[in-house]
């Protein structure tokens, strides 16, 4: 068995970050950038109003205006005002030409059909907007690297960019191993466990804006697990395997991996739960073998999946690493890591009940894993421990 932080590094030697593609913005939230984006003109590209109300030269300020047409938003006309002018206009309407500054409509009135000013306040340039303020031609709007957030994706919309370069999101499929298991709806026969592996871990690839994801089923049987693996292998970037990893009778995991010619890069881990967990690949599609109980599951997903997967389309890995003071005395075997299912707030971290692998309770109400490392065997109340918050 390798330890946890020799598993971890062998991952990121073996996950290659995928190639880019260019991606209409539309598709591409929660992407990566893979290449800086430059702004194609000014925006906005007129010297633009930011009030309704009338377009004036400074200047004239204080001389009694001539009305003369008005700008609303979307105008193609272009209006021109001389001095003595002032001009209706309206938010994100184009200034008339000449003019510099725009009143507030709250702050005029109307005398005699001529327009006097009642602004002790008003200032050069006062409700307009510049040309190219928000960004100029040429100008870096974002950089490689950069992530695309809803706000990003409006950004670029609104400085006329259409596509761009991006990272791809893994194609996912999730293979299901044993004959024990049924789908939650149906009746629950003797021998029988309700499936939830492929629950937990579709609603957790979605959260990080994965929705590429297949479910696959295989029976405890060589060969028909061989064949889901190579139909796995044909239409996705990285397959997830639950169950069937130890060395019982009904464990396939190992020898289909081999007959699908998939290079095993690791096997056995030094920590509790998911001590048989598996990585291979194949070529650049990268396959993780994890145990079948629930929270042995998610434990491995969290520690392993999802970082890998977060190096292959260039994100920042979701899952923290912090330090926090432990508010329980706990106990256990050196040898291995244990993750214990906890809670943290402000600093500090409680071990919850219910810590079998089997049991998914504790791990419904739990926002981080704790880690104990595995060469201490006596971890006390009011010590530091380190803990990987959970990604809400």
């Amino acid at each position: 068995m390798i330890t946890v932080q020799e598993a971890k590094q062998l991952i990121v030697e073996h996950t290659l970050k995928c190639s880019p593609i260019i991606q209409h913005i539309s598709a591409s939230h929660q992407h990566v950038l893979a290449a800086d984006v430059y702004a194609i003109c000014n925006i906005p590209a007129f010297k633009q109003s930011s009030m309704d109300g009338y377009a004036i030269k400074f200047s004239d300020k204080d001389l009694h205006l001539n009305l003369v047409g008005e700008m609303a938003a979307g105008t193609s006309q272009n209006l021109a005002i001389t001095t003595g002018q002032a001009s209706r206009t309206f938010t994100g309407a184009p200034l008339p030409h000449g003019a510099d500054t725009v009143v507030m409509q709250e702050k005029i009135s109307l005398e005699n059909g001529k327009l006097i000013i009642q602004d002790n306040n008003l200032s050069l340039g006062l409700n307009t907007r510049n040309e190219g303020s928000e960004i100029e031609i040429g100008a870096l709007a974002m950089q490689k690297g950069n992530y695309l957030t809803a706000a990003a994706i409006g950004f670029l919309a609104g400085i006329g960019i259409t596509e761009v370069l991006i990272y791809p999101l893994p194609k996912v499929s999730i293979i299901l191993t044993g004959k024990e298991l049924t789908k939650p709806g149906f009746p629950l026969l003797f021998g029988q466990v309700y499936e939830s592996n492929s629950y937990s871990l579709t609603a957790a690839l979605n959260q990080f804006g994965i929705t590429n994801v297949s479910v696959l089923e295989a029976d405890d049987d060589l060969e028909i697990l061989t064949r889901v693996i190579q139909k796995a292998l044909s239409q996705s970037d990285i397959i997830i395997l639950t169950g069937g990893v130890s060395v019982g009778d009904y464990d396939f995991v190992l020898e289909a991996s081999k007959l699908c010619n998939i290079e095993q890069i690791f096997h056995k881990v030094k920590q509790k739960p998911g001590k048989p967990l598996f990585f291979g690949k194949l070529n650049q599609k990268l396959i993780f073998g994890l145990p079948g109980n629930p929270s042995s599951v998610l434990s491995c997903f969290y520690n392993y999946v999802l970082p890998a997967i977060s190096l292959f389309s260039g994100k920042q890995n979701p899952v923290k690493k912090i330090k926090a003071e432990l508010l329980n005395d706990y106990k256990k075997p050196i040898g291995l890591t244990h993750f214990l299912k906890g809670n943290y707030n402000d600093g500090k971290a409680t071990a919850l009940g219910a810590q079998d692998s089997y049991r998914l309770s504790s791990f419904a109400q739990a926002n981080c894993l704790i880690i104990l490392d595995e060469g201490e065997e006596h971890f006390a109340k009011g010590g530091v421990v380190n803990v990987l918050l959970i990604p809400e």
